[in-house]
């Protein structure tokens, strides 16, 4: 009975301490800190946002070893100039070439993606994703074919 008593108060004990750190550390946010919150979430209404003209481009059928190439349209719709820092393709055979400047807020640039079907034959997806400075940090389009193998074979 006694064991069974001191093991209800450690367990106790244990369950208090917790319970009081987590109190303790939601009362150290500050007025401070609730401004700095509030701030970012207003910074987040004025940030860039892309808005593409497509999300998927469908080259239908090519031949393999063919070499495409599409554009695709972005218009920044948000509030401040849109920053593609990086962009690639999912595999080395899609190259994506973003704008180098920013986009001014309400503008539009191309981004040329070229596909390279060498080797690739059959039903083929690529992806093509930007690094920007939108609130989500990185956005996305597909490029799609259908690839015909080759025929013969090469001497």
């Amino acid at each position: 009975m006694i064991r069974k008593s001191v093991g209800f108060l450690a367990l106790s004990l244990v369950v208090l301490t917790t319970a009081c750190k987590q109190e303790s550390a939601a009362d150290k946010i500050t007025d401070a800190d609730m401004q700095t919150i509030e701030a970012e979430k207003a910074l987040i209404g004025k940030l860039p946002k892309i808005e593409l003209d497509k999300e998927i481009h469908d080259f239908g059928t090519i031949k393999e070893g063919d070499k495409v190439e599409t554009e695709f349209i972005v218009k920044n719709v948000g509030e401040s100039d849109l920053i593609i820092a990086d962009a690639k393709g999912s595999c080395g055979c899609t190259v994506p070439k973003p704008p180098k400047d920013p986009i001014k807020p309400g503008e539009s640039a191309p981004i040329k993606v070229s596909f390279d079907s060498k080797n690739k034959p059959g039903e083929q997806e690529k992806t093509v994703t930007l690094t920007t400075n939108t609130e989500n940090g990185h956005e996305t389009f597909k490029i799609k074919a259908k690839v015909t193998p080759a025929t013969g074979v090469a001497n």
